[in-house]
């Protein structure tokens, strides 16, 4: 926090010095040119270009430290203990030749290996998952992964080179040094609203890596879901008189977008709809913990910037590209046991679209669990729940097994 803090401040300095710089070059040339006295004017374009200097020379070095402090804490009991057999890293690999970051965690490093993929595409919930799941690394190593253009991997690879397989090929080879390193037959995958999606292309295409699947605020259809979550946002809107967004809307146009604004169209329904499930007093803690996380040891200075840019950026390259995804007509047939856990009110990713994919989905063992007081996040909604329908439905599955 101090280093953020110290950051900003110097920024600030430094834009500031930089107008200075300006505003006495100026001057020293209107000096030259009518021919007055500019000695003591130089000295002090000198002295302020030296301060420039040092406070960009100190930026950097902060940012330099902090990449190197940025770490995951340890694992810790309830007298404060580090248990034995802890692990607690913070890790960059390279996957298909990118560099990556992910964190490992667990009491047991001997446990199994369970992989959380984040949503987006672009977003980072490296922080958000160890402050709201902290009891699952009791029970198995959860792992972590900044996806290419999120979050401490946002240079892994360019975003406009970014596609669906770029995540599909990184998820199975991370998966596969997962495997290899923890002597891990397969692991288990936890995906939320896009890693859910990403979560069902695995398994598809490499179910042999896999013990089981579970998706949470769980994508079906891209593009019909952007129109229904528009047309719910317009209703919501007129519902009430909001003027102002019926008119963002309707400039808008019904989804899905396409360009270079799709983030910000988009965003302009989306927010809307997070804001209405947060005012829903249904839902139990119905919000991220935005600044909690960003200020998370997790992440260094850039990569706090980057925390941003991935969602931004990453999200609005990538997007566009699910839109012909539905998984009703592209992945009817799965060879792991898949469960969906949903809030009853979630109003982003249609539950109902749910219903209908498991109408037609066959797999070994398919499931929904009912969040009663969640929206779009159950694993923050309800974490305790979440946690316990996790235990609950692994140790099912490794009863058929």
């Amino acid at each position: 926090m101090i280093i953020t803090v110290s950051f900003f401040i110097l920024i600030l300095i430094s834009v500031i010095t930089l107008v200075g710089i300006v505003l006495l070059s100026a001057y020293y040339l209107i000096a030259r040119i009518r021919s007055k006295e500019k000695l003591k004017m130089l000295i002090s374009l000198k002295k302020t270009a030296v301060f420039f200097a040092m406070a960009i020379i100190l930026n950097v070095g902060l940012i330099i430290l902090s990449q190197f402090i940025a770490s995951t804490p340890p694992i810790v009991d309830e007298n404060g203990n580090t248990p034995q057999n802890s692990i607690a890293e913070l890790r960059k690999l390279e996957l298909n030749g990118r560099e990556q970051w992910i964190s490992l965690r667990g009491w047991d490093k001997n446990a199994p290996v369970l992989l959380f993929l984040a949503g987006g595409p672009g977003g980072t919930q490296m922080a958000a998952v160890r402050h709201e799941l902290a009891e699952l690394e009791k029970h198995f190593v959860v792992v972590n992964w900044d996806q290419p253009g999120s979050g401490k991997s946002y240079y892994a690879e360019k975003v406009k080179n970014i596609t669906a397989q770029t995540y599909i090929q990184d998820g199975y080879a991370l998966t596969e040094y997962l495997k290899e390193r923890f002597a891990q037959e397969k692991i288990y995958l936890v995906g939320e609203s896009w890693g859910s999606a990403l979560g069902i292309f695995l398994i598809d295409k490499y179910p042999e890596a896999y013990y089981a699947f579970i998706g949470t605020g769980q994508m079906v259809d891209f593009a019909e879901t952007e129109r229904i979550d528009y047309a719910k946002a317009l209703e919501i809107a007129q519902s009430k008189g909001d003027t102002a967004l019926i008119k963002q809307l309707t400039a808008n146009g019904e989804p899905p977008y396409y360009g270079k604004d799709v983030t910000w169209k988009s965003a302009v329904y989306l927010n809307y709809l997070n804001t209405h499930m947060a005012d829903n007093p249904e839902i139990h803690n119905p919000g991220y913990n935005t600044l909690r996380d960003i200020y998370s040891s997790e992440y260094d200075l850039l990569d706090k910037i980057n925390f941003f840019r991935g969602i931004i950026n990453t999200f609005n390259h990538v997007y566009q590209q699910l839109y012909t995804i539905d998984l009703r007509t592209d992945y009817t047939k799965l060879n792991v046991p898949v469960y969906f856990f949903l809030g009853r009110h979630d109003v982003n990713a249609p539950p109902h679209l749910v219903e209908e994919y498991m109408q037609v989905l066959d797999a070994p063992v398919k499931k929904i669990v009912w969040f009663e007081h969640s929206g779009h996040n159950p694993w923050i909604n309800e974490s305790v729940k979440f946690v316990r329908e996790i235990l609950s439905c692994l140790s099912e599955d490794k009863i058929q097994e």
